[in-house]
């Protein structure tokens, strides 16, 4: 499975970034087609829990997403 990146854009200063984990590029743009307009819910990296009309949201963007453990520490 990868780690991708959704943000959904509602303007230049406002967005909501969700991670899922799916098999492939295509599949999570497949999912991303299968809920335009409508609601969606789900719980971000902090664990707070979103409820998002997509009809509301201008740009949706997709990234492939490589998370970085960023509790090991940096060689000296």
């Amino acid at each position: 499975m990868k780690e991708f990146k959704i943000t959904y854009f509602f303007d230049e200063e406002h967005y909501i970034r969700r991670f899922i984990y799916m098999e492939s590029q295509e599949r999570a743009e497949e999912l991303i087609q299968s809920e335009r307009d409508r609601y969606i819910s789900f719980r971000d990296s902090r664990g707070i829990y979103h409820e998002l009309n997509t009809r509301d949201v201008r740009v949706i963007q997709l990234s492939d997403y490589n998370r970085i453990d960023k509790s090991k520490k940096a060689p000296e």
